[in-house]
């Protein structure tokens, strides 16, 4: 190993010694300020298909759920690499370390271009389960098409991001987060209204910044992973794909990714039943979601923190290490979910105004966040114990509790609070709320028999 390591490759020995509660915050505040700029920049391009039409808005709401296909898998599959490196990183097994970063970035590339393929194949067939027809399934098709071909780029900054999160850096892909952002503000107004050469593309320009935006990301984070030397003195060869690498990505990544995907699922499944109340309520979900991603930003990052800390002192052999971690996350989740709850119900008509002006979508997509403010609390416990299974090597809860979650329970629920009780679109934030406590405090109780378990058996 290179003896000139960069600061991340330092202090991932520093994750099984130092005092837990500072390392939370030193993982948990930088990814919770990247993700905040990742957030704004989905609430910039929110805002700017508003600027086009109803319609856009609409497609953009429509086309979430296909989109977290991508997302599902490429986060899955990070999440996977990130744990097998943390590890072995913290049974100080720096090869083995090494062998997954590079055997990581090949299964990215091999996985995003089958991907490519089949959403291009399958993304109208899904268009049109969902409702889009004629002019409202060419602007989803636009759209879709231009993210689908930039489907490598995503997925290389998913694995790249997962390398430097096991060595407990953070904080490179917050500055990429952050850069750009600031790059989609320039960026969507050149391709959505033309200029400079370069004729209007409407709501395919949004598509198009954001891939120019992977790609950038694909170059800084690149080099950062580069200059780390995790990767010093790999060969070409090294990166070829490796049968028995890929089928331990696999095994430890497919499990979040098809957790992800379940979401994925859950947000078709709610798109579909929301559709039915016309396209106004698709806006208001669409709007809505972005607002709920703002405030649980925190939670992602503690996510992340949970996720890194259990799998490198997991590895090390520290349980008391590991029990505090989760102890410290809990704790700090319950305190930052409280205030944004305060925040979401007592503003929740202010924030979807800032979006919207039709009366319709300000007055659903309110009801939405004021129920949505009851249960961010919940979405913290299901993140924190989800994480810390997938950092002992225990991916698969989170499928069965994502398919109970996203899939089951909302199609019963859903059904029974909008047809047998037809309490209209209140009827699914009502579910939603239900559904998610109850997966929570199942993952919760779970998670602490199993954690209890395999580090007193470690």
């Amino acid at each position: 190993m290179d003896k000139h390591l960069c600061e991340s490759m330092k202090k991932d020995k520093s994750l099984t010694t130092a005092p837990v509660p500072r390392l939370i915050r030193e993982l948990t505040i930088p990814v919770s300020i990247g993700m905040f700029f990742n957030t704004m920049y989905n609430v910039v391009d929110t805002w700017y298909a508003g600027l086009i039409s109803t319609d856009a808005l609409a497609a953009m709401s429509l086309s979430l759920p296909v989109f977290f296909i991508i997302v599902s898998v490429g986060s899955g599959v990070s999440t996977g690499a990130t744990a097998l490196i943390g590890n072995a990183l913290g049974a100080e097994k720096d090869g083995e370390a090494a062998m997954y970063a590079a055997q990581s970035l090949s299964f990215a590339v091999c996985i995003s271009l089958f991907l490519t393929y089949a959403g291009i194949a399958m993304a109208p067939f899904l268009f049109r389960v969902l409702g889009a027809t004629e002019e409202y399934l060419r602007i989803c098709m636009e759209y879709m098409d231009m993210l689908f071909s930039g489907t490598v780029f995503f997925f290389m900054v998913y694995m790249l991001k997962g390398i430097l999160n096991a060595l407990g850096d953070t904080r490179t892909y917050r500055n990429f987060l952050i850069i750009g952002f600031f790059l989609n503000i320039g960026l969507d107004p050149w391709f959505i209204f033309g200029g400079w050469g370069l004729p209007p593309m409407g709501v395919s320009g949004i598509a198009l910044a954001t891939v120019t935006v992977q790609i950038t990301g694909c170059v800084y984070l690149g080099r950062e992973v580069y200059k780390c030397g995790l990767l010093s003195g790999k060969k070409l060869r090294d990166f070829l794909p490796n049968a028995a690498a890929f089928a331990e990505i696999s095994r430890q990544g497919f499990p979040a990714g098809l957790n992800i995907l379940t979401i994925a699922l859950g947000v078709f499944i709610i798109t579909w039943f929301v559709g039915r109340f016309g396209k106004e309520a698709v806006a208001a979900y669409g709007i809505g979601m972005r607002i709920e991603q703002i405030v649980l930003l925190p939670a992602i990052g503690l996510n992340t923190a949970v996720l890194t800390l259990v799998a490198q002192n997991y590895g090390a052999g520290l349980a008391e290490r590991v029990h505090e971690s989760l102890r410290k996350s809990f704790f700090y989740g319950a305190v930052i979910s409280f205030l944004g709850s305060l925040a979401v119900f007592f503003s929740a008509e202010q924030m979807m105004k800032v979006f919207s002006d039709d009366p319709a979508v300000i007055d659903t997509g309110a009801v939405y966040l004021k129920i949505e403010a009851l249960t961010l609390y919940a979405y913290v416990i299901l993140f924190i114990s989800v994480a810390a299974l997938q950092g002992v090597k225990k991916p698969m809860f989170a499928v069965w509790i994502g398919i109970f979650r996203q899939i089951l329970a909302p199609a019963a629920v859903f059904h029974l609070l909008t047809e047998v009780w037809p309490l209209g679109v209140k009827g699914i934030w009502w579910g939603i709320f239900v559904i998610t406590w109850t997966a929570a405090l199942i993952a919760f109780f779970h998670s602490r028999k199993i954690i209890g378990k395999v580090t007193k058996n470690g």
